[in-house]
C-alpha cells in the first residue's frame, strides 16, 4: 500500500461493515436456540418445520437479493435487512403465550423474516466494503479487513453466547436480582424473552450502523437517483438480466465455479455437524451446562483463526489452502466417529476451525476475481449454493437416520438406546460422504478448467498475485 492510500480501517464503510457483521450475526439466543422454541410451547416437529421454512426462504431470496443490491444500492438493501431483523425479534419479544396456533404463526413469520434478512445481507455488506476499498483504498487490504472482521465477530460471539445463556436461566437472574436488593421472583416464561430483547437491541444498533453507510462510487456505476426514477418493469427486467449475467459468468469462469463448488462441499458437511453439536456433546457424556462454555471457547479460537487464514492466503496458493482444509476436515470427521468421552469435543472444535477457514478463503478468492458490477449477485449465488447443498444433506441425513433406526431396532436394542446408537452410526458416514462429494466436484472443476485454459491462466495470475510459491 502506498503512502497516499489510507488504512482500510480509516474508511467509514469498512468500519461499519465490521460493526454490522457483529451486530447482525452475534445473537444472544444462539446458545439456547432449540430450548427457546420448546419453552415457547412448540414441539420438536414444529421446530424442524420452521427451520426448513427458514432455509427455503434463503434459497428463494438469495440471488434476487444480490441482484437488487447491485441495482438499487447496497446501503438501501442493508437498511431493509436491519428492519427485517428488528421485526423478527419484535415478534418473539411481544407475542402472547397461551395459544399454540398464535405462537406458531409468530414463529413462522419470524423464520420467514429471518430468512429474508439473511438473504438480503448475504453479499451486499461484503460487496459494499470491498467496493469501498476499490474506490478509496487498496483491494489488496481485503485479507486484513476479513481478519479484523472475523475476530471482532467472534469477540461478539463470546460476549453474546455467555450473557445470553446466563439471562435465560431464571435461577441465575433471580440470584443477581436478590444480590442487587430487588425482591422479586421471575419465572422461565419471563427470562426466556431476555435474550430476544437483547438481540432486538442489536438489531437497532445494526440499523444505526447501516444508516451511516454510503454506496461507493465504482467505475461504470450508475447514479442511484436516476435509478429511482426508473419504472418498476424496467427494474424487474434489469434484476433478471443481472442475475442471468452473473450466473453465466460463474459457469464460464472456471476459477469462480471451482471456488464456489469446493467451498460448498466443505461448508454443507461441516454445517450439518455443527447443527447437531448438542446431541454429540450428550453422547460423549458432557453435561448440558458445559455447552455454553465450549461455545465461548470456540469463539476465543475464532479470534486467532482469521490471522492464520490471512497468513495462508498471503503465502500459499489456493490449491494448497484447499488441501489443508481437506486434511483438517477429514481429521475432524474421523475424530468425531471415535466418540471419545469428554475429550471428544476437540474434533468438534476442529470442525468449527475448518468452517472459519472455508469462509475466509471463499470470501478472499471470490472477491478477488469478481467484477464490482456483479459482485453482490455472485456472492449471492455462492450463498444459494451453500444453502441448497445444506438442504440436500439435511434430506439425505433424515433418510439415513430413518434407515439406521430401523436397523438398530431390528438388532433388539433397548428403546432408550435406539436414538443414541442410530446417531453414532450416522456420524460414521460423514468422512466417506465428504470424500465422495469432493471427488465428484474435483472432476467437474477439472472438466471446466480443461475447456477454458486461457481464462483459467488469467484468473490464476490474478488470484495468486502477492502469494508465495508453495
Amino acid at each position: 500500500m502506498t503512502h497516499s492510500q489510507p488504512s482500510p480501517f480509516a474508511l467509514s464503510n469498512v468500519r461499519r461493515f465490521i460493526a454490522f457483521r457483529a451486530f447482525f450475526n452475534a445473537r444472544f439466543y444462539y446458545p439456547v436456540f432449540t430450548i427457546l422454541f420448546l419453552d415457547y410451547g412448540l414441539t420438536i416437529e414444529q421446530f424442524a418445520l420452521l427451520n426448513t421454512v427458514w432455509a427455503f426462504t434463503i434459497v428463494l431470496a438469495e440471488v434476487p437479493s444480490g441482484a437488487l443490491a447491485d441495482l438499487i444500492g447496497r446501503k438501501r438493501l442493508l437498511v431493509i435487512t436491519c428492519w427485517l431483523m428488528i421485526s423478527e425479534m419484535a415478534l418473539l419479544s411481544f407475542v402472547p403465550l397461551g395459544s399454540s396456533a398464535l405462537v406458531f404463526a409468530a414463529f413462522l413469520l419470524n423464520r420467514i423474516l429471518s430468512g429474508l434478512a439473511e438473504a438480503l445481507a448475504s453479499g451486499a455488506d461484503e460487496a459494499m466494503a470491498y467496493d469501498t476499498l476499490v474506490a478509496e483504498g487498496d483491494p489488496e487490504d481485503w485479507p486484513r479487513v476479513l481478519d479484523i472482521q472475523m475476530r471482532m465477530q467472534h469477540l461478539a460471539y463470546l460476549f453474546t453466547m455467555t450473557l445470553g445463556a446466563l439471562v435465560y436461566d431464571p435461577g441465575i437472574v433471580n440470584r443477581v436480582m436478590l444480590w442487587m436488593g430487588l425482591q422479586m421472583e421471575l419465572s422461565q416464561q419471563v427470562t426466556m424473552r431476555f435474550p430476544i430483547f437483547l438481540t432486538l437491541g442489536l438489531g437497532i444498533l445494526a440499523l444505526i450502523t447501516t444508516m451511516g453507510m454510503e454506496d461507493p462510487a465504482i467505475e461504470g456505476g450508475k447514479d442511484r437517483d436516476d435509478e429511482v426514477k426508473e419504472d418498476i418493469r424496467e427494474r424487474i427486467r434489469r434484476v433478471s438480466a443481472l442475475t442471468w449475467q452473473a450466473g453465466a459468468w460463474i459457469l464460464r469462469t472456471p476459477m469462480a465455479l471451482t471456488i464456489i463448488l469446493i467451498a460448498m462441499s466443505f461448508d454443507h458437511v461441516l454445517r450439518m455437524l455443527v447443527t447437531m453439536t448438542s446431541q454429540y456433546y450428550r453422547v460423549i457424556d458432557l453435561p448440558d451446562a458445559s455447552f455454553g462454555l465450549i461455545g465461548s471457547g470456540i469463539a476465543v479460537v475464532g479470534l486467532v483463526i482469521p490471522r492464520l487464514a490471512r497468513f495462508m492466503v498471503e503465502h500459499y496458493k489456493p490449491v494448497t489452502n484447499a488441501v489443508v482444509v481437506f486434511f483438517l476436515s477429514m481429521a475432524a470427521l474421523t475424530g468425531l466417529t471415535l466418540f471419545i468421552p469428554v475429550l471428544g469435543f476437540l474434533p468438534m472444535v476442529l470442525v468449527f476451525v475448518c468452517m472459519m477457514l472455508t469462509s475466509f478463503f471463499t470470501s478472499h478468492y471470490l472477491n478477488k476475481i469478481t467484477d464490482s458490477s456483479h459482485r453482490a449477485t455472485v456472492l449471492s449465488f455462492k450463498g444459494l449454493a451453500f444453502n441448497a447443498a445444506y438442504g440436500v444433506i439435511g434430506i439425505l441425513y433424515a433418510g439415513l437416520i430413518s434407515r439406521l433406526r430401523v436397523q438398530v431396532q431390528g438388532e433388539q436394542w433397548l428403546l432408550a438406546l435406539v436414538e443414541a446408537e442410530s446417531f453414532q452410526r450416522s456420524i460414521n458416514w460423514f468422512p466417506w460422504y465428504l470424500a465422495a462429494v469432493l471427488l465428484l466436484v474435483s472432476l467437474i472443476c477439472w472438466f471446466s478448467f480443461s475447456r477454458k485454459t486461457d481464462q483459467t491462466n488469467r484468473n490464476f495470475h490474478d488470484i495468486n498475485r502477492g502469494t508465495g510459491r508453495t
